[in-house]
């Protein structure tokens, strides 16, 4: 094996290049995974504009599939040439936000400064591929406390069908179980990009009986059907809110989603619920958020109002594997494209101006 590899890093806002960098040694509680497969992320695209600040010449990419390479001497239970994935979350499930139920918002900023990473809660620290730590769009990336992040990919499944779980179907299926939602729900997901459309799909199979879409692209919409839609609507159409609310008899929806991460997505999240009714939050905001105060009834409308960061651990990747194998749904569709690692700039070139019905690209080095 070389002590070469090549990695997609960031040089500067609005410039990410391919170069040569060592393949990391391995200490006792990593594993060094050969990537077979990776995909560029909407944060990804964050980064690349300089809208989320990373460190310069961090490798990008958040999201593995590949093959055990070399294995630390404290990882018990693996074996090299393995197929795995680890989330794009890796927490260290030893912390105190871990023990406390919020592993993803660990104490991994810690690491670097030469301290214990056990310690401390930051709000997305437990995001370190790609964040903290060189992430997987590279030949090889090092899985940091892999006991606990590794997780094998059952026979029978291709590299495709399980490239959402590490975070996509993650943080997707996580905006469903934040959104409260109960057997003959109605639920509204805005924005069907990769994460809405898995927002859809959870909600159906956490028992929503009636699921509103709301995008402004029609053919995603028609995929959103597939995910599980009763009722697409297209922003450019029709006033949703008015639609929403004729919908539900004006009612309101039990739950919405909000995928996107913008004011307008959402403050109208915001403004189709019911009394006493959910907002899940996914989208990454760059702007501060306004609530409107009819819409937030003054604080009195007994609303819930709740964030989230991709959940992530083995046990998070069993679980979203085995919906895979059931065939209860069918992701790899979202896979509209593959480009060779090399030409990785020409991808996110693509990927970042939506062009040509793009919704996840499969990058093989």
């Amino acid at each position: 094996m070389s002590a070469m590899m090549k990695a997609a890093v960031f040089v500067e806002p609005g410039r990410i290049e391919i170069a040569d960098k060592r393949i990391p040694d391995v200490g006792p509680n990593d594993a060094l995974v050969r990537i077979t497969t990776t995909t560029i992320c909407g944060t990804d695209v964050h980064i690349l504009k300089g809208e989320y600040p990373v460190a310069k010449g961090l490798t990008i990419g958040h999201e593995p599939v590949g093959v055990i390479e070399k294995l630390g001497s404290a990882v018990q239970g693996y074996s090299e040439g393995q197929r795995v994935i680890a989330g794009a979350i890796c927490p260290n499930f030893n912390s105190y936000a871990a023990q406390d139920g919020a592993p993803s918002q660990d104490g991994s900023y810690l690491i670097p400064l030469g301290l214990c990473g056990c310690h401390g809660y930051k709000a997305t620290a437990g995001w370190r591929f790609g964040n903290l730590i060189d992430g997987t769009q590279a030949e090889y990336v090092l899985v940091p406390d892999a006991q606990a992040n590794l997780a094998p990919i059952p026979d029978g499944l291709s590299d495709e069908q399980v490239l959402m779980c590490p975070d996509i179907m993650s943080t997707g299926f996580k905006g469903a179980e934040n959104a409260n939602i109960r057997i003959g729900d109605t639920v509204v997901v805005f924005a069907q990009g990769p994460i809405g459309l898995c927002a859809t799909a959870g909600a159906r199979l956490l028992g929503a009986s009636t699921i509103i879409t709301v995008d402004g692209n029609d053919h995603r919409l028609s995929i959103s059907k597939k995910m599980g839609a009763d009722v697409t609507l297209n922003f450019n159409n029709c006033d949703v809110v008015d639609e929403i609310m004729k919908l539900t008899g004006g009612r309101g929806a039990d739950s919405s989603i909000e995928a996107l991460g913008t004011q307008a997505t959402f403050e109208s999240a915001l403004r189709v619920l019911k009394p006493g009714g959910t907002l899940s939050s996914l989208g990454v905001y760059s702007s501060d958020l306004k609530i409107p105060l009819s819409a937030f009834a003054a604080g009195l409308g007994d609303h819930t109002i709740r964030t989230a960061l991709c959940p992530g651990g083995k046990e998070r990747m069993r679980r979203l594997m085995n919906v895979v194998a059931s065939g209860r749904i069918d992701l790899g569709v979202m896979v509209t494209h593959q480009y060779k690692l090399e030409n990785i700039v020409a991808a996110y070139e693509l990927f970042s101006h939506q062009r040509d019905g793009v919704l996840k690209i499969a990058i093989k080095p």
